[in-house]
């Protein structure tokens, strides 16, 4: 639980950094406004036409009395939003990451060169990275529609779908929004959407405190807009201070000697007969913790 509340805590921090930095703050707006007017006029249009879409849905209720078929349609009509609004809130901070992929990145770089410096950007050829962009969040989406035509039908379950089917889709949206945050650091790294994925399993209860913490910051109004600049920042910092740096290494540029740090992959990782620094230096004879004699002097 304490990682819960850990990954909560990052995203106050992610908004506490923007709002020292109200300049780049301004700057992450742009695309997230942009998507929103696309999202928003969506979600609008669905709104205004619910009724008449409700009653397609339910062809079968045509003969009921008015009051079952009222009540089935308004079910259906809540059901079909909230899985609506699932889909929207799992895919808009991948659409806008994928708008503003220069903004975010710069905004990403500040956080890291802030707290001590970014590992150097992978040479990857810009075709590839868009390749990659497009090919992941058409992915998210595809999981993200399946999981709203699951929350859909399960949204017509007598009180369960009014109760505990809103919760989970919170987790499961919170789970997969994080997960795109912390794509921007975690690319930089060299950490593609395998191992990404395979991090977050690892680190379940940090990611889903960071997740389920922004999708509540966004149901506000107006605060996927106001916040994505934060949230991009807090994913940064989790990044940086808890998943790259593996079981708690450090991470960053303390470790410059190489892409990931001197000796290191992505993740924090020593190859195979490398050995993190002692007390007395990198190596085996560091103060005879890895396996040498004690140094001596």
């Amino acid at each position: 639980m304490s990682d819960l509340f850990s990954g909560v805590g990052y995203l106050f921090r992610g908004l506490g950094w923007v709002a020292r930095h109200p300049l780049l703050w301004l700057f992450g707006l742009i695309p997230a406004v942009i998507v929103l007017l696309v999202y928003g006029t969506a979600l609008g249009t669905l709104a205004w036409n619910l009724d008449e879409v409700s009653g397609w849905l339910t062809p079968f209720a045509d003969d009921w009395s008015e009051g079952l078929r009222k009540a089935t349609r308004v079910v259906a009509g809540l059901a079909l939003f909230g899985a609506s609004l699932f889909l929207a809130m799992i895919t808009f901070t991948a659409c806008t990451l994928l708008v503003g992929d220069p903004f975010y990145e710069s905004i990403s770089t500040k956080v890291e060169d802030s707290q001590g410096g970014a590992p150097p950007e992978p040479d990857v050829p810009l075709m590839t990275q868009i390749k990659r962009a497009v090919t992941d969040a058409a992915l998210l989406g595809l999981v993200a529609l399946g999981f709203a035509v699951v929350f859909f039908v399960c949204g017509f379950l007598p009180l369960v779908g009014q109760t505990v089917v809103p919760a989970v889709a919170a987790l499961v949206s919170g789970y997969f929004l994080a997960g795109e945050l912390i794509s921007v650091a975690l690319e930089r790294r060299g950490v593609l959407r395998k191992e990404r994925f395979a991090l977050m399993k690892r680190n379940k209860m940090l990611v889903v405190g960071l997740g389920v913490a922004t999708v509540v910051v966004f149901l506000i109004p107006l605060g996927a807009v106001l916040a994505m600049p934060g949230a991009v920042a807090a994913g940064t910092l989790l990044v940086r201070e808890r998943l790259a740096a593996g079981e708690g290494g450090p991470s960053g540029a303390q470790h410059a000697a190489g892409p990931y740090g001197a000796g290191q992959n992505g993740l924090g990782q020593y190859a195979p007969g490398q050995h993190a620094p002692g007390p007395y230096g990198a190596g085996p004879q560091a103060g005879g913790l890895y396996g040498g004699p004690p140094a001596h002097g």
